[in-house]
């Protein structure tokens, strides 16, 4: 028999209630039958008394909790019997009070409802009749006033009342019924139509005929009626046409003043004042205009002021383009053949031109082969004035036209950009003003190079003074840059974007293909210095080409100066408290902080593309120095400066002897003066000076006639050259140098070091940085760190062979470098 019943839903076994155990107190008792000895039939006995110990427990516990259950089913009982008789109350209060109210409420609601709809329909009607009232008032108003007073203010201040009734108020039934009488019978709409027509005709008449008399009272006077009648329009036309009738009468007499004196800026003049006249009128009107017919209305005016504008501005243009003959300059410019740049770039045994500094050059450079210079030169004065008046014109008319929307304070009306002024200002002045701005720069290159002068008082012989200030450069460069920096101011001046955009990238590509095309020619074929039967170059070809590298390179700083006056701000004192203040030219010339970022680009990418090319140049020519007049030199005063030094002495004291390294055995110089005689003479005071004398002998002459930035690249190359010599010449003395001759050759090759970058003048001597030199000193790194190992003491070695502070300290040499470095010198 099983201990477990099974779940009659799931057939599982679940654990048995207390009546179930009760039920099956017999279960056990079966396994009495089993039972195979005494000790079994005891333990199952004992098994069942436990079990009806704890059912007996239990049920005595269920039994003394039914007490407690009796009593809260009692309360429950007490609770439902109070909430039934508070269920009846509220049931009999919500179909007795309640149901009243909620009816009553209701309508007390409609009622209201209906009220507010009664009230309002009054409030529309009473509005409604006293807007028919106002209306009727206006209409007759109107009818009296329009009679025999001819009050005219007050027949339009009746009808701009009269416009503040809305129109379907006008024109219902209502009013048509109410208004109409004896005197006006016709429906009000039809009243007021008429009277404003008729008002508006009689005030153009009296407009026009105070016009005429000039009387600026009646002006006044009937140009304030026009909005008050609901002809707004109308009135800022015949008021426009008023104004420009004084803008044609000025224009006309400011043009006719000049009759047979038309020279200089007479027509730039007239086109200014033209602009002043129409900026005074908008200056002095808007207010009456704006207060009278509302904000931005004086647009419409302005509008028609340009129609007048577009019609005198057009007459001066074409007039001064017919006295100036500029299409007749026009075709000039364009088929000039700039001779003498074309004949400079031929090859030289083709071409005829004579040299640069001839009398007979300077005699043709007066020839402008049918183009006058000064013309074309007043010309262009002529138009930057026109140009950056039309400039201010449309800034001021932008901020007019856009006053209140900061957003589009700099763009320009519609009406303007697209005005025939606007067109006729491209073809007639912008256009020219770019193609003369291209020849006369291009032909100021080409006579800057037909006057070219060199310097004089030039001269290698360090011995003898030289006669000119430096830059030693030629007349040409600041010709140039002159004329540089003037068209550059005067296109900037034109404050126009489509200008700056032409003529700043015409400068860049004049410069590269005349002017560095120009002086890399010269550099070539007239000053080139190649060495001659007698050894060195001439010494006029030498200077000429010195000279040609100064050019390059003072031409740069030109233009950077040039470039960085205009596009830097500058501190001014203003102001009557004295205080500075910061103005910058082209936020000036081109108050749209866009646009004066485009030119500020525009200007820098000449800098930089001038900059590139010359660079080119200057790299070149600065080689063709160093292996032309400084390379051969190199390895001669080098190998003089460490003749006869050993550096394997016995002891301090050891005399010296002699030692010629294989390197000397192409040493055709001349045996130096300063060999030595006292054995007590120790070779550090040998090396440095004899080196230090050549070395100045050979730079010296250079580096007073070049630039600082010029020689600067001379010594850059020709250091880098002399630390490859140095460095081998180290390499060579493998066994020949001792512990005390390390130390001695890390004094010379030190010593020799200081002298290299030490040299007086112009270049990298007493005058040059601190940091020039020791910028230079990093050429001999490897040369110096070479030394420094063949010197050291064998701690030392041992801190570079673990990896230590003096193994950072070797950083331009490989670890075999450092090895065979330390292995040539001999420590026994």
């Amino acid at each position: 028999m099983s201990n477990s019943t099974p779940n009659a839903v799931n057939g599982h076994p679940e654990s048995p209630s207390p009546a179930t155990e009760v039920l099956n107190l017999s279960s056990p008792s079966s396994n009495i039958y089993n039972a195979s000895s005494v000790a079994e039939i005891k333990a199952t006995l004992t098994h069942l008394h436990e079990q009806e110990a704890t059912v007996t427990a239990r049920l005595d516990a269920l039994v003394a909790s039914q007490k407690d259950f009796s009593r809260e089913l009692g309360r429950l009982d007490l609770v439902r019997a109070n909430l039934g008789s508070q269920t009846s109350t509220t049931r009999a209060i919500s179909h007795g009070m309640l149901s009243d109210a909620a009816s009553t409420a209701n309508r007390i609601s409609s009622a209201v409802r209906r009220l507010d709809l009664e009230q309002s329909r009054v409030k529309a009607t009473l509005k409604m009749v006293e807007q028919v009232a106002e209306l009727k008032a206006c209409v007759l108003g109107v009818a009296g006033s329009m009679g025999a007073p001819q009050d005219w203010e007050k027949a339009a201040s009746y009808l701009n009342r009269a416009s503040e009734v809305p129109p379907e108020v006008v024109q219902g039934a209502f009013a048509a019924e109410m208004v109409p009488t004896a005197e006006v019978p016709d429906p009000p709409n039809v009243t007021l139509d008429n009277a404003a027509e008729s008002l508006c005709g009689l005030f153009l008449r009296e407009f026009d005929k105070a016009v005429k008399e000039s009387n600026g009272a009646k002006i006044t006077r009937f140009f304030k009626l026009f909005p008050l009648i609901g002809r707004s329009e109308v009135g800022l036309d015949v008021y426009g046409r008023y104004v420009c009738q004084g803008v044609a009468a000025k224009a006309r007499s400011n043009l006719n003043m000049g009759t047979g004196q038309k020279d200089g800026f007479f027509y730039a003049s007239t086109l200014t004042k033209i602009f002043e006249h129409i900026a005074q009128i908008i200056d002095g009107h808007r207010g009456l205009v704006e207060r009278h017919y509302g904000p931005r209305k004086m647009n419409r005016v302005i509008e028609r002021l340009q129609l007048e504008a577009d019609v005198q501005g057009g007459i001066v243009l074409d007039t001064w383009s017919d006295e100036r003959h500029i299409d007749r300059k026009l075709m000039d410019i364009k088929s000039y053949a700039f001779t003498f740049l074309v004949q400079s770039f031929l090859p030289p045994q083709r071409t005829a031109t004579p040299r640069s500094n001839s009398p007979g050059t300077r005699d043709g450079a007066a020839e402008d082969e049918g183009v006058d210079m000064k013309e074309i030169d007043g010309l262009l004065n002529e138009m930057t004035v026109m140009l950056g008046r039309w400039s201010l014109y449309c800034r001021f008319l932008a901020e007019t036209c856009n006053a209140g929307d900061e957003g589009q304070k700099f763009k320009l009306p519609q009406f303007l950009g697209e005005s025939t002024l606007a067109r006729k200002i491209g073809d007639r002045l912008i256009s020219p003003f770019n193609a003369m701005t291209t020849f006369f720069f291009r032909r100021s290159v080409e006579k800057a190079f037909q006057l070219d002068e060199q310097p004089s008082g030039l001269t290698l012989n360090s011995q003898r003074p030289l006669k000119a200030d430096p830059p030693h450069i030629t007349s040409a460069v600041d010709d140039i840059m002159y004329i540089v920096n003037k068209v550059l101011q005067q296109s900037l001046a034109t404050s126009q974007i489509a200008v700056v955009n032409s003529v700043v990238p015409t400068l860049s590509r004049v410069l590269g293909s005349d002017f560095i095309g120009m002086t890399q020619r010269k550099m070539r074929d007239e000053c080139y210095p190649r060495a001659t039967h007698q050894g060195a170059p001439p010494e006029h070809i030498v200077i000429s080409f010195l000279v040609l590298i100064n050019n390059l390179d003072v031409a740069v700083d030109y233009i950077w100066r040039i470039i960085q006056n205009i596009t830097e701000s500058k501190k001014t004192v203003t102001g009557a408290d004295g205080q500075p203040e910061e103005t910058n030219q082209l936020l000036t010339l081109f108050p749209s902080p866009a646009d004066a970022a485009v030119v500020s680009q525009t200007l820098t990418s000449l800098t930089s593309s001038f900059e590139a090319k010359v660079s080119d140049l200057l790299t070149d020519g600065v080689q063709v120095i160093f292996n032309n007049i400084i390379k051969h030199r190199l390895r001669p005063i080098l190998s003089d400066a460490f003749r006869d030094i050993e550096y394997q002495p016995a002891s301090d004291t050891a005399p010296l002897t002699t030692y010629n390294s294989d390197l000397d055995s192409d040493n055709d110089s001349p045996h130096h003066p300063s060999s030595p005689s006292d054995p007590s003479e120790g070779p550090s005071e040998l090396v440095r000076p004899r080196f230090h004398k050549a070395w100045t002998d050979l730079l010296a002459p250079l580096s007073r006639i070049l630039t600082h930035a010029a020689f600067d690249r001379v010594l850059t190359v020709t250091l880098a050259y002399l630390s490859r010599l140095l460095e081998k010449r180290l390499w060579s003395y493998q066994g020949r140098v001792n512990a005390l001759g390390a130390t001695r050759l890390e004094r010379d090759v030190s010593g020799l070091v200081s002298a290299a970058v030490d040299i007086p003048g112009s270049g990298s001597g007493a005058g040059a940085s601190v940091s020039g030199r020791y910028r230079h000193r990093e050429a001999f790194g490897r040369c110096l760190q070479m030394v420094l190992v063949m010197g050291m003491d064998d701690d030392e070695w041992d801190d570079v062979l673990k990896g230590g502070e003096m193994a950072d300290a070797l950083d331009k040499l490989s670890g075999e470098e450092r090895r065979r470095v330390r292995g040539m010198v001999s420590r026994r």
